[in-house]
């Protein structure tokens, strides 16, 4: 049997992050534009309806007259950058996908909006700029290591002004207790998300310690054998309380979401509002 497709299917250390390129593959990073930018699929940006429920929300939360300058950390190809933008807020967008940051800008350009758009990982980012607000939006903390959650934590509030405010969201317990693990496999004669020409997807579902799972994809072309991996970690209030005051913020408010519904245990999700002190 072939050594490469053993290792490719065994269950990683927790963490382990990709070898492959992912935000910037020439074909993935298609399909992941298209999936930000289908209104009615919420797999990679949330629905239309709920974006611009949230937006107002959020203008009600932390007004742009009085935190006018947001960072927006994680903004894909502009969604709610755009919308924040609308709204009176002076956006700076920051993403690691090329495609999404190319896409953004043409579209700004198009509709004549100001906002400033960094092709960047922002796990290093160290910006001249200080910020009124800043924003981590569809969970992409949880998809972070527990050593990179730190650093993002620290990097925002490094670029917050005194009083400055966060607002993220993570993926609930809830969410955690319906993750079924699970092995699937699928041949993609013509294509589809993860190549262009024929491959084979072998898929691990898998559930770690400390309430994290796995979405592994092994890839198997004519060409070659990649393998991906898909992180999250799942919080309970205390949990994200505790983490988030131990890097310096103060916390203002817990929700069940980013469009202000009332925080609910049972909820998929948990959003916070944060304050550099």
């Amino acid at each position: 049997m072939n050594s490469n497709i053993i290792i490719a299917l065994e269950r990683p250390p927790v963490y382990t992050k990709s070898k492959g390129e992912f935000w910037n593959d020439e074909h993935i990073s298609k399909q992941m534009l298209k999936a930000h930018l289908n209104p009615e699929f919420d797999g990679a940006s949330r629905k239309l309806d709920f974006i611009e429920k949230s937006v107002s929300w959020i203008v009600e939360l932390v007004s742009p007259s009085s935190y006018p300058f947001l960072l927006d950390v994680g903004c894909g190809p502009g969604i709610y950058a755009e919308k924040f933008t609308q709204m009176g807020f002076h956006v700076t967008g920051i993403d690691f996908s090329n495609r999404s940051i190319n896409y953004a800008n043409q579209s700004a350009l198009k509709k004549k909006l100001e906002i400033s758009y960094l092709y960047q990982d922002y796990l290093k980012m160290d910006l001249e700029e200080r910020f009124d607000f800043a924003t981590m939006i569809y969970c992409d903390y949880g998809a972070l290591s527990t050593k990179d959650r730190q650093v993002i934590l620290s990097k925002i509030y490094h670029h917050l002004k005194p009083g400055g405010k966060l607002l993220l969201d993570v993926f609930s317990m809830t969410k955690f207790y319906r993750f079924q693990e699970k092995q699937t496999w699928e041949v993609c004669h013509t294509g589809g998300f993860w190549r262009a020409d024929e491959y084979i997807a072998l898929n691990g579902f898998y559930k770690y310690l400390d309430n994290v799972t796995l979405e592994q994809s092994s890839i198997i072309s004519k060409q070659e054998i990649s393998t991906y991996y898909l992180w999250n970690t799942y919080f309970t209030k205390e949990f994200l309380t505790s983490e988030v005051q131990n890097s310096g913020f103060k916390v203002c408010k817990v929700f069940s979401n980013v469009a202000g519904d009332v925080y609910r245990a049972e909820s998929d999700t948990i959003a916070i509002l944060l304050e550099k002190e």
